[in-house]
């Protein structure tokens, strides 16, 4: 080491120049994270992302049942509150036109929160096709407002472009 002033050698540790006076430079500043700092820090986000959509998936397939839960008893019950031309299944379809829908709602609900799920999984493991599945199940859910909105773009931010995409590999 030498000095900055002088350019007189100068021993380890020493803090000021024998010859100038003047102090010894400070030393650099710690290293730059590296390859190996930024993948742990982006498999932590993943780690949190895929939480979220396992929660996401949960919440939807219980919301899921509780609203058809009432879609059912409403189209297909009718009950005592259920007055007027569709009451009792008259419904201009034909009377299995609320089953019908209550059918292909269950399908929709069940789908919706398997993907959910099987994104959070395929994160969860870092396995190559879950970043594909979660990108699926991202751009699917962007119109559930608002979380599911929240968690797409969250998603897409996350899992898209040329650096994450690296970094997902090296996961």
């Amino acid at each position: 080491m030498f000095c900055s002033g002088c350019g007189q050698a100068l021993a380890a540790g020493q803090p000021v120049c024998p010859q100038c006076g003047r102090p010894v430079a400070a030393p650099p500043p710690p290293a730059v994270p590296n390859l190996a700092f930024e993948v742990a820090n982006y498999a932590n986000r993943v780690r949190a992302l895929s939480t979220v959509w396992f929660i996401y998936g949960g919440l939807s397939l219980a919301l899921g049942i509780v609203g058809l839960a009432f879609a059912n008893s409403f189209l297909n019950g009718g009950g005592f509150w259920m007055h007027g031309p569709w009451a009792h299944g008259n419904f201009p379809f034909g009377p299995g036109f609320g089953s019908a829908i209550i059918h292909f709602a269950w399908v929709m609900v069940v789908l919706r929160s398997g993907l959910a799920l099987v994104a959070g999984w395929g994160l969860m493991e870092r396995a190559p096709w879950g970043r594909v599945v979660a990108i699926v199940a991202a751009f699917l859910s962007i119109l559930k407002i608002p979380l599911g909105t929240a968690l797409a773009i969250w998603t897409l931010v996350t899992l898209l472009g040329y650096r994450n995409t690296s970094l997902y590999d090296q996961l």
